[in-house]
């Protein structure tokens, strides 16, 4: 998801067979996540993520090979040739189609833009022609074969994915590649599907341009192409925004309303291989009468646990504006970006639809689920605040804590031994000077970031867990302290406990 490049789609695109020289200069020139920052500074670097491009402009007037590289493939500026030259292996770039020579001066056919691997890999991103966050190009007038570089959508679905390694994995609605490229560090074997044949194109050569492994790159829609292979992995960023019509592949699904992700999301079931995982970025209606939580839950395919996080909502005018200036509907003729607007709000009137949440969906196969020996463990939550990614840990210790709950009543829960969790802290609020505080929290200082307000038994609990003492012998001991009778005491904690380990506060012993 993310801006739209006036760039005509017709045009060829570059062939990846010197892909690896062409690495070797971008890297030899520093063009890389950390190259940009020294050379633009904060400033300009932030800038270039609004689409501002003077800042950076500015930045690189002088004349070493990585000025060149950011004017070349970042800002989309012609250079001359002896200078492009300098940085770039020129006759294998131009005979691959990386770049254009016109006169004396050379031009970029797509957008090449660096970016780091979460272990410190220099990747690149390759796109339509101003498509990258930070290239030049910014929102345009629609063209609906458009292929996007990485955005905030992509980051997002790649820190919250569980990275264990497996032997399969499929990218769906690849695009520009940025999933497959993550999941080609863990999984044996990536397929990537996308009904758009160029964005294809586009990850093949952002794989080669990264120095990954290739992957198996088939045209479709959803699940259409991998006919009926299994996965231990599927990851999708899909085309989600709700809109009335199908203008734009790169982020309309074409199915009324929200059913392109309700659909992919109940497919996804059969898909998965026992323990695999499945997760997305969806929206969502909020519909008059529904509660959103329950239309989530309708959505888990059978045999699967869940774990469903709305990030955000919004109403249906700021919806429509925003998408509507995504695809610079909003620079046109004003007759007729109102027309368009009332189109969407006609739209969303004949759906009852008075708002669109935002969030993540993660599915988990379970056996277990899937043979009725348990119930499926379906968390679908609001958590509009700040997270620290990479999630994936979190993610998959989340699925672990849900196990573990299910695995043990209260009788088995006092019996076990407990660890806080690193990184919580307790915060007590009151008035200043008062003897007693009002209330307890519990707060994490990474993953999700939670906070929790406890009574003064759960927070001397969880102060004293460090695994050496069962729940109930701690209950017992905080009994013998505060004159309570151990008995009741016993009674009405473990209702507490269970909800400190189910959102992280407190973990078993050994399963750090």
């Amino acid at each position: 998801m993310g801006h739209v490049s006036t760039t005509s789609t017709t045009t060829s695109l570059p062939v990846p067979t010197h892909a690896a020289r062409l690495r070797e200069a971008l890297l030899a020139a520093d063009f890389t996540a950390d190259g940009l920052l020294d050379l633009l500074g904060a400033q300009a670097y932030a800038a270039l993520a609004r689409s501002e491009v003077v800042p950076a402009l500015r930045a690189t007037r002088g004349d070493a090979p990585l000025d060149t590289l950011v004017r070349l493939f970042l800002l989309q500026r012609a250079v001359a040739y002896e200078r492009a030259a300098a940085a770039l292996p020129m006759e294998e770039a131009l005979a691959d189609g990386w770049v254009v020579r016109e006169d004396d001066a050379v031009l970029a056919t797509v957008d090449v833009r660096p970016y780091g691997g979460p272990d410190g890999e220099d990747w690149f991103i390759v796109s339509d022609l101003g498509c990258a966050v930070g290239g030049a190009g910014g929102i345009g007038k629609k063209d609906e074969g458009v292929v996007l570089g990485v955005g905030g959508a992509s980051t997002t679905l790649a820190g919250i994915t569980v990275r264990t390694p497996v032997a399969t994995a499929l990218d769906l609605g690849t695009g520009s590649g940025i999933q497959a490229l993550h999941a080609a560090q863990h999984a044996t074997l990536v397929t990537a599907t996308d009904l758009n044949p160029r964005a294809l194109d586009f990850t093949r050569l952002t794989l080669a341009l990264s120095g990954a492994r290739g992957a198996e790159l088939l045209q479709g829609s959803l699940f259409e192409p991998v006919d009926g292979d299994t996965y231990d992995l599927i990851v999708s960023n899909p085309p989600f925004v709700i809109s009335p019509g199908a203008g734009l592949t790169y982020r309309d699904g074409g199915m009324g309303g929200d059913d392109l992700c309700r659909t992919l999301v109940q497919q996804a079931g059969d898909r998965l291989n026992d323990g695999g995982y499945a997760q997305f970025l969806a929206n969502w209606q909020h519909v008059e009468g529904e509660e959103w939580q329950d239309r989530l839950r309708s959505w888990v395919p059978r045999g699967c646990d869940a774990w469903i996080v709305q990030r955000e909502v919004q109403d249906i005018t700021q919806y429509t504006e925003l998408w509507l200036r995504d695809s610079g509907d909003h620079r046109g003729d004003q007759a007729e970006y109102r027309l368009a607007y009332g189109r969407w709000l006609d739209e969303f009137e004949a759906r009852k639809t008075k708002g669109v949440g935002f969030g993540w969906i993660t599915l988990r196969k379970n056996p277990a689920v899937a043979s009725g020996a348990v119930e499926p463990s379906i968390v679908v939550e609001e958590w509009p605040h700040p997270v620290e990614q990479p999630l994936g840990d979190t993610v998959r210790a989340h699925f672990d804590r849900q196990d573990y709950l299910r695995a043990h009543d209260d009788a088995a829960l006092l019996a076990g031994h407990f660890v806080l969790a690193p990184e919580v802290v307790q915060e007590q609020v009151g008035m200043p000077g008062a003897e007693d505080p009002e209330h307890v929290l519990l707060r994490q200082n990474r993953g999700m970031r939670r906070a929790t307000r406890v009574d003064h038994v759960a927070a001397g609990f969880a102060g004293v867990c460090d695994g050496t003492l069962s729940a109930g012998q701690i209950l017992d001991a905080i009994a013998q302290l505060t004159g309570e009778d151990p008995v009741v005491l016993r009674d009405r904690t473990p209702q507490a406990i269970r909800l400190l380990v189910e959102e992280g506060f407190l973990l078993p012993a050994g399963s750090r």
